[in-house]
């Protein structure tokens, strides 16, 4: 069993050092409770947890805490995949719920499985979550005093079961202060894939990401016979020309933990059972 986490990226890790401290200690209690849930819940079951931990915790750009685009609103999006089923489900601009991931979820058994905008805050609704405002003051004055920063906000998980199932789920509260309507690749299998072959989820710049079809690419090559190590790294040189900025974490079906990213800011946290890895 494994599981790796990321917290998205987050430039004030390496100038604020409780900030940066913060964040490794929530990283590190969140994905060793990810770890607990796995030992007796399948890896879909558990990205969800794990992610929706994530969202509770306003350190992160989701969920609580998730940036306020151009008009004042929040918009979030989310999305999970099934390695052994090879379902994918999400929303996409989905306001006023506290755990997005969770809408995602729901969506697993539905034939329409990924919406977006007012129908996805209308089925969350109809399933029962209540409405919800994941504004924090921080993001507020940020806001207002337009200073949308460099914070690209993503957070996700990877699981490997003790049945050797791979699941992920990745959920994104925006990069902040965007156009209205603007698409993450959180809810897209650029920032989100799995098969039983290989799980990733990433962040960074959406649009890099989804330029680059970052997710899908690793997750092929594996399956076509790349090691995860050069997966990565014939999929991140195919960013370069464009500077593309994202970052990935991976687990594959032999346990292989691997990340990487394009401009190392990216925080994340891996565990398995022994050895704990965390960086911020």
């Amino acid at each position: 069993m494994k599981i790796i986490i990321h917290g998205g990226f987050f430039s004030e890790s390496s100038t604020n050092a409780a900030t940066k401290i913060a964040k490794q200690k929530a990283l590190s209690e969140i994905v060793r409770s990810g770890y607990l849930y796995l030992e007796n819940h399948s890896a879909l079951e558990t990205v969800v947890y794990t992610v929706s931990l994530l969202e509770d915790n306003e350190l992160f750009n989701a969920g609580i805490g998730s940036q306020i685009q151009s008009d004042g609103k929040i918009r979030m999006s989310a999305s999970i995949m099934d390695g052994s089923t090879l379902k994918m489900s999400g929303v996409i601009n989905i306001e006023d719920v506290k755990n997005p991931v969770f809408v995602a979820q729901k969506l697993l058994d539905y034939e329409d499985k990924v919406l977006g905008g007012s129908g996805a805050t209308a089925f969350a609704r109809k399933k029962g979550f209540e409405v919800f405002s994941t504004e924090i003051p921080q993001r507020k004055a940020e806001y207002e005093a337009k200073l949308s920063g460099n914070r690209q906000g993503t957070v996700g998980c990877v699981a490997l079961d003790k049945d050797g199932k791979l699941a992920v789920a990745t959920s994104t509260g925006g990069k902040g202060f965007e156009m209205v309507g603007r698409i993450s690749d959180s809810a897209t299998v650029a920032g989100n894939y799995a098969n039983t072959f290989c799980g990733v989820s990433l962040t960074g710049v959406g649009e890099d990401i989804v330029s680059g079809a970052v997710a899908a690419k690793i997750v092929t090559r594996v399956t076509d016979g790349f090691s995860l190590k050069d997966a990565f790294a014939k999929t991140f040189d195919e960013l370069q020309p464009i500077d593309g900025f994202a970052g990935a974490i991976a687990i594959d079906k032999d346990g292989t933990i691997f990340h990487q990213d394009s401009h190392p800011t990216m925080v994340f946290a891996s565990f398995d059972g022994a050895k704990e890895e965390v960086f911020g």
